[in-house]
C-alpha cells in the first residue's frame, strides 16, 4: 500500500517541460510517490504505434512523437491529465498477496 504518496495539482503547463520535469523525478535520489493533476496547452501526441496521416488538419496545433504506446492522443485545455509517478516493485506486490 502507498503511505506516502502526494497529489500536485499543476494547473496548464507546457507537454515538453512536463515530460522533463517527470523524467528529473523519477531519477531523484529520494524519489517520492506523485499523482500530477494538470491540462497541457493544444497538443498532439503519437505514441509507438502511431500514424502521422491519422490527423488530417492539426489546425497549426504542435505534433510530437512520445515514447509511450498508443495512437494519435490530443490534450488541450480543459482536459485533466492524470500522471501517475510511482515506485512500484514486483517483489513489493507479492509480499503482499494473500
Amino acid at each position: 500500500m502507498l503511505t506516502d504518496l502526494t497529489f500536485k495539482s499543476l494547473g496548464i503547463v507546457n507537454y515538453h517541460e512536463t515530460l522533463l520535469a517527470m523524467k528529473h523525478h523519477i531519477k531523484q535520489e529520494k524519489f517520492k510517490n506523485e499523482i500530477w493533476l494538470l491540462e497541457h496547452p493544444p497538443i498532439f501526441t503519437l505514441g509507438t504505434a502511431a500514424d502521422k496521416s491519422h490527423i488530417i488538419n492539426s489546425k497549426n496545433i504542435p505534433i510530437v512523437h512520445s515514447d509511450r504506446g498508443g495512437e494519435v492522443t490530443y490534450h488541450g485545455p480543459g482536459q485533466l491529465v492524470n500522471y501517475f509517478l510511482l515506485a512500484v516493485s514486483y517483489t513489493h506486490l507479492r509480499d503482499h498477496e494473500t
